[in-house]
């Protein structure tokens, strides 16, 4: 059985956690979650994601400061970045840092449509 692409979710909201979960995991992810951007930091110096679904106002570590680093990192170059964000004015301003920039709320069908089309396997 092939290895299923990992997708990281960095979001404090534990509701929205389980609509992103759900959907990345119907569009055939393993998923690891962050409540927290300090623990998002740890574990980025660990894991390589596919895929990182990015809230940018996070608790201790902020989104745009996990991006810098994100992008800076030579191992997480091929890593696909969503910004997930209520904020349109911040997102705007990060949008050339990533894949996507999604406005909250964002659909579950939505996210799992997207995450699908970004997989690894589709990307060819």
């Amino acid at each position: 059985m092939d290895e299923k692409p990992l997708a990281y979710i960095v979001e404090d909201n534990e509701d929205t956690v389980t609509i992103f979960q759900g959907a990345l995991e119907l569009a055939g992810y393993e998923v690891k979650v962050a409540l927290d951007g300090a623990v998002a930091q740890k574990q980025l110096a660990e894991i390589v994601p596919d895929l990182i679904i990015l809230d940018l106002h996070m608790p201790h570590v902020t989104g745009d400061i996990l991006l810098k680093q994100i992008r800076s990192d030579e191992r997480l170059k091929d890593t696909r970045v969503f910004l997930a964000s209520a904020d349109a004015n911040m997102a705007s301003h990060l949008r050339d840092q990533a894949e996507l920039v999604l406005l909250k709320p964002i659909g579950f069908a939505q996210l799992k449509e997207l995450a699908e089309r970004f997989r690894p396997d589709h990307r060819k």
